[in-house]
């Protein structure tokens, strides 16, 4: 069985800057685009981001800002276009 080690968040976070990410609330919505920036409350900033809701496209947004505190899971996955 592979053992699970602890991740510091803001670390992790900043080392995926400049990359393709997949942010995926809580009630559904997945956000694909470029990660900008991480502030120190963890709000996200991404780049040519596109929208999806169950698996489907539902839109281009280019620039957002994911509030993660409105959050209560937000999980970011290291994303290939």
């Amino acid at each position: 069985m592979a053992t699970m080690m602890p991740l510091n968040p803001k670390p992790f976070l900043n080392g995926l800057t400049g990359k393709p990410v997949m942010v995926k609330l809580k009630w559904g919505m997945e956000y694909k685009g470029y990660l900008v920036s991480v502030d120190g409350y963890m709000n996200l900033q991404l780049a040519n981001t596109e929208e999806y809701q169950d698996g489907s496209m539902t839109g281009n947004l280019g620039e957002v800002l994911i509030s993660t505190c409105m959050t209560s899971t937000t999980m970011v996955y290291n994303y290939s276009f």
